[in-house]
């Protein structure tokens, strides 16, 4: 019986992928004099910001200031959702008041920041759904690595096996995967792999299809 689900953020619960994406790309061309595509981006899914210095300074060469990269990217973003709020995935509200009303315990187990993760929340009116947040410096190593959502399902107090995790990228299936934990994906920008696919207890077109498969795992 499922007793905690644990939740990636970007691209699952939030349309923000395709947000950053836009964010970055300009940024890239307008500071940085680089063109940045929708396939690369894609490579950077699921991962640690402290994670991408290789493959920014890969695309950007050896002199790429990461640092004056992220802080505008971080301006822009806060810029955005103050404007126009967080782009809410289909179904994700529905979804949290099931689980919460069946008594599941939920975690956040992301990539972002806990600074970032948590004004997200905020600005969605999510955190006060989530008993435990799972952020990039709670790790020491980053998803696709087991460690993230082994971590959430500690934080809630029970075994991996007791727990689903609800994932878009291929690196957070296959950190949950690792972790024993039930593989729920509902893909965004990448589409599950022959790899993954195995992986997936199921896989889904949005989170409102969630609520019905809750009962049946």
């Amino acid at each position: 019986m499922i007793r905690g689900a644990a939740f990636d953020m970007d691209g699952l619960m939030f349309d923000t992928e395709n947000l950053t994406y836009r964010l970055q790309a300009e940024i890239l061309e307008r500071d940085f004099g680089v063109s940045y595509s929708l396939s690369d981006y894609k490579k950077t899914v699921g991962k640690r910001t402290e994670d991408l210095l290789p493959f920014f300074k890969n695309i950007c060469g050896e002199d790429f200031d990461n640092a004056l990269f992220r802080a505008r990217c971080r301006e822009a973003y806060i810029s955005y959702t103050d404007k126009f709020g967080v782009p809410i995935k289909k179904g994700l509200f529905e979804l949290l008041d099931f689980l919460k009303e069946k008594g599941v315990r939920l975690a956040l187990s992301t990539s972002t920041t806990r600074k970032s993760a948590e004004r997200t929340l905020r600005v969605s009116n999510t955190l006060g759904y989530f008993d435990a947040l799972v952020c990039a410096e709670d790790v020491k190593s980053g998803k696709p690595d087991p460690e993230p959502f082994r971590r959430a399902a500690e934080k809630l107090g029970l075994e991996p096996k007791d727990c689903a995790a609800l994932e878009d990228s291929i690196n957070g299936i296959k950190s949950a995967y690792s972790a024993g934990l039930v593989p729920i994906m509902v893909p965004d920008l990448i589409e599950p792999t022959e790899e993954i696919r195995p992986m997936c207890r199921f896989i889904l077109t949005d989170l409102a299809q969630a609520i019905n498969i809750f009962d049946k795992i």
